[in-house]
């Protein structure tokens, strides 16, 4: 390669390096930034640190960690905030770019990111109902306490509830919630939803047991089998209690 050839492609080189740093957000970025950002369209390092991208410290010099959601960047009050909680002072770290991204080009072809819970205090993973509205189907509005019960951090969907906590779903019970739950209402059960359980039935075997009080089935029933009631279950709690006392039933 000939002296003039390289003295060529080194001035090419060189004027493409300058362009980048002169012109970064016309050589290099992605896509425009948000409209609140505009500002730094041509100042990739007031966000960028040299060769490692994106860095929340920087993010921190112009979003006060302590202001997030209640006050603007020039210090004033925000009227409207985007969320009803202002959540941020309650992370356990200041990892902006773990849920914030920025540039239109890359939101074009990159999946969105979604707030990482595990960056909440443990204090705060119960307190759902401060960022979150509370559903208003038949099934949520009779439910109260901790959301994760149900369900993860990570999807609302799909959930996990154990039944078999209240009741055992075996292969003969494996029916619609309105079958035992009349008009999805699930503060009340009934088990007169199936042919096998009529109330004649039902109050005949537990008038031939000496029961007069079975209204409830669950208070007593807790899967298909008969004989799993309640009274069985305490007396075998107390068996159990009096074998570890080391005393004969």
């Amino acid at each position: 390669m000939s002296k003039l050839i390289k003295i060529i492609l080194s001035l090419n080189l060189a004027v493409l390096a300058a362009l980048t740093f002169i012109y970064s957000d016309l050589m290099v970025a992605p896509g425009k930034l948000i409209p609140e950002h505009k500002a730094l369209e041509r100042d990739c390092f007031a966000c960028h640190a040299a060769l490692t991208g994106a860095n929340s410290e920087k993010c921190a010099t112009c979003h006060k960690p302590a202001d997030i959601g209640r006050l603007s960047t020039k210090g004033l009050a925000i009227i409207r905030p985007s969320t009803s909680v202002a959540f941020h002072q309650e992370l356990t770290r200041q990892d902006c770019v773990a849920c914030h991204s920025d540039h239109a080009g890359v939101k074009r072809y990159t999946r969105q990111r979604q707030f990482d819970h595990s960056l909440l205090k443990p204090s705060s993973l119960t307190q759902c109902q401060t960022c979150h509205k509370a559903p208003t189907d038949p099934l949520h509005t009779q439910v109260t306490g901790n959301c994760q019960q149900c369900h993860t951090q990570e999807k609302w969907t799909p959930a996990t509830f154990a039944h078999d906590k209240y009741f055992v779903l075996d292969r003969d019970h494996n029916a619609a919630c309105a079958t035992c739950h009349v008009r999805n209402d699930y503060s009340r059960t009934t088990c007169y939803g199936c042919h096998e359980h009529t109330p004649d039935k039902i109050r005949r075997e537990h008038i031939e047991e000496g029961i007069s009080k079975f209204d409830n089935c669950v208070e007593c029933h807790r899967s298909a089998n008969k004989h799993d009631t309640k009274s069985s279950r305490e007396s075998d709690t107390k068996r159990r209690g009096k074998h570890r006392d080391g005393r004969d039933d």
